[in-house]
């Protein structure tokens, strides 16, 4: 599967802001959106993360849905039919060979990472993982990592070591995108930036046009 991971949003909340952000971002050429949502059920993250993937399915079918640390909610949910394509996973959730043995291989794997040794380390998972979450950027408080940030200059040596794609997080914005873009990285992932946006749409685009000028640089 060829993955668009120029803009990824990862999702807050749960409510219908959540689902709309999403259809809207998708609408705007995102290619993946994780859906993350810690501080609910189990019942009521399969029903956000449903509602979600049909929203963004409606708004853009290339788009493809991940659930954040849930492989057990991302095959219920493809088994139930729905357009759930995978999931994202970091270092407490289960390993990875593990939820492409359950997830099946057309299913999209992430994993998280954010030092050169972590990097390094995820070479490992080459044939496993389909792209590695690189942060944080800059200081969060979506989450702490307990890593210090990269800066723009802190991923081309993270590219330069890893044969799987690598996605830039951590309050990444717009203003960033063209700079990240020149450091060969596969794309950005955004927050904040979308979820609290009152255009979601619009910093979508306009991410998107800033990649294209430092991808192009």
């Amino acid at each position: 599967m060829t993955l668009d991971l120029r803009f990824y949003l990862v999702t807050s909340g749960s409510g219908r802001h959540t689902v709309e952000t999403a259809a809207a971002a998708a609408r705007a050429g995102a290619g993946i959106i994780q859906v993350r949502c810690k501080e609910v059920t189990d019942r009521e993250l399969y029903g956000l993360l449903v509602e979600v993937s049909e929203a963004v399915a409606a708004a853009n079918p290339a788009t493809r849905v991940v659930v954040d640390d849930r492989p057990d909610m991302a095959w219920a949910a493809r088994n139930a039919g729905a357009p759930v394509h995978g999931v994202h996973l970091g270092a407490d959730d289960l390993p990875p060979e593990h939820a492409r043995a359950l997830l099946g291989p057309e299913a999209i794997v992430g994993w998280t990472t954010g030092t050169l040794a972590l990097v390094q380390e995820a070479q490992r998972y080459v044939g496993i993982v389909d792209y590695l979450g690189a942060g944080p950027f800059r200081p969060t408080p979506t989450k702490d990592s307990g890593r210090p940030p990269l800066g723009v200059a802190g991923y081309p040596p993270l590219v330069g070591a890893s044969a799987i794609p690598i996605v830039a997080i951590g309050d990444v914005t717009p203003d960033d995108v063209e700079a990240l873009a020149t450091t060969g990285i596969a794309g950005v992932c955004m927050v904040r930036a979308v979820m609290e946006a009152d255009d979601p749409a619009c910093v979508v685009r306009r991410s998107l046009d800033s990649w294209q000028r430092g991808a192009g640089a």
